[in-house]
């Protein structure tokens, strides 16, 4: 399976522009899969990256409470999850990446599973939770870094190539 789109593993998620609008925007590349996200979308994937590793967590929890506490086998304990889940609100905000919550049942271990496109790949929910972090701050930094363009903008000894220059260098550090 490949792995997730984090810095560590050859993909990425960054602050930038979008070229069309000027607007904030953020840059997902994972493999071949390359988009241009708002921050909006990016900070929705985020949110739901922690509530998936909550829920995976919890899950993997209710069967061992299922199995252990109640004497319930994992088939029957595993039909009574697919009932809660199916209790769960599903978003309703637009994100860029398919999440899912799962209870290993052979490992007995949480994952988030999260695909785009051809893309796909497993995470631990500390792995999912430090995704978020980084697509939090990545939203962030494109909203700001389109409010800090605009003041640069505004000096006249600085050209849009300059501007640039200048991003380029801070995105350099980033990586």
């Amino acid at each position: 399976m490949t792995r997730p789109p984090t810095d560590e593993h050859g993909a990425y998620i960054r602050s930038t522009i979008d070229p069309d609008t000027r607007k904030a925007a953020c840059l997902l590349r994972w493999g071949p899969v390359e988009a241009l996200l708002t921050p909006e979308v990016t900070l929705n994937t985020a949110r739901d990256l922690t509530a998936a590793a909550a829920h995976a967590e919890t899950d993997i929890a209710f069967l061992d409470w299922c199995r252990h506490s109640l004497k319930v086998d994992l088939n029957t304990a595993g039909h009574m999850l697919l009932d809660i889940r199916a209790g769960r609100p599903a978003p309703q905000d637009k994100v860029a990446l398919r999440i899912e919550a799962v209870a290993g049942a052979k490992t007995g271990l949480p994952i988030v599973r999260v695909g785009r496109g051809s893309m796909k790949g497993d995470l631990t929910p500390d792995e999912a939770r430090q995704m978020a972090r980084h697509w939090t701050e990545a939203a962030t930094a494109a909203q700001i870094d389109v409010r800090l363009r605009y003041v640069l903008g505004e000096h006249p000894a600085l050209t849009p190539g300059d501007i640039d220059q200048i991003f380029s260098q801070l995105q350099g550090l980033q990586r």
